[in-house]
């Protein structure tokens, strides 16, 4: 038993190793005031000051974060309406049929979907720039983020429902005060998801964008296309850091949220009382 123990440990050491050396590497030299990435000669900070010197470049981060805010706002709304509906659905076939509509986005080649993207825009007219990657940020958004509500649908009892409604509670009380607290953690979960999502994307990104508006993974795709240089080590470093930060931010609030939850009684007694 402790050899296997052992040998688990071992190969999750590995992968993690392999997952996050290159990252380390990268972060490693983007302090070396070599400019190379072959060997250390010194510490410096002269690479993150060219970045946050770099006034185009603060612009594109803040179309990045823009984008990545709005699109997954938007698409977790519509998401969760989406999930909604197809929870409803009674027929086993047609729930089926939708779930695997839902999925062909994920399973998409991201080529595929940034190329679709641009035919549409061009022909009904839309202006490559800030809507067209907004739209497409959405699209692919949505499909992820039912993914991540859905199951929470599916494991609320419909009793609870029931309940509520023999209380005396509408339609809407049923809605906000017994499912929406009940699939809350899958919603922050399809939006987190979907902000993920979009601050990653490059595919569909660099079908999309036009002239005169980027967003950083295609800024960094063409600096890197231009030679090695360690801004993009240092800008790379700060959008890992600041992903980080976004992770640890989502544990502690969904830690913190399973604390404080309150029974699931509660809101059905609350959405029995008349108004």
């Amino acid at each position: 038993m402790r050899k296997r123990n052992g040998f688990s440990n071992l190969y999750l050491v590995l992968v993690f190793a392999v997952l996050y050396a290159p990252i380390v590497y990268l972060m490693y030299y983007s302090f070396n005031s070599g400019g190379t990435m072959h060997k250390f000669e010194g510490f410096t900070l002269e690479y993150y000051r060219e970045v946050v010197q770099d006034s185009r470049l603060i612009i594109i981060v803040i179309n990045t974060l823009v984008i990545a805010l709005l699109s997954s706002a938007i698409a977790t709304v519509i998401a969760t309406i989406g999930a909604l509906a197809i929870h409803r659905v009674r027929s086993r076939r047609a729930k089926n049929s939708l779930l695997s509509l839902n999925n062909v986005l994920i399973v998409s080649p991201d080529v595929i979907i940034g190329a679709s993207f641009l035919i549409l825009f061009t022909i009904v007219g839309i202006k490559l720039g800030f809507m067209s990657v907004l739209l497409s940020h959405v699209a692919f958004s949505i499909p992820i983020a039912v993914l991540m509500i859905l199951p929470h649908l599916q494991e609320m009892s419909p009793t609870l429902t029931d309940a509520a409604r023999d209380l005396g509670a509408s339609r809407r009380d049923v809605l906000t005060k017994v499912i929406l607290p009940i699939i809350k953690p899958g919603i922050f979960s399809g939006f987190f998801m979907a902000l993920t999502y979009s601050l990653d994307d490059f595919a569909v990104t660099f079908f999309v964008t036009g002239n005169g508006y980027s967003t950083l993974s295609v800024e960094i795709y063409s600096r890197a296309r231009q030679g090695v240089s360690l801004s993009i080590n240092a800008l790379s470093t700060l959008i890992f850091l600041f992903t980080i930060l976004l992770v640890v931010g989502y544990y502690f609030l969904t830690t913190r949220k399973n604390r404080t939850a309150t029974p699931v009684t509660e809101p059905v007694a609350e959405a029995g009382v008349p108004r």
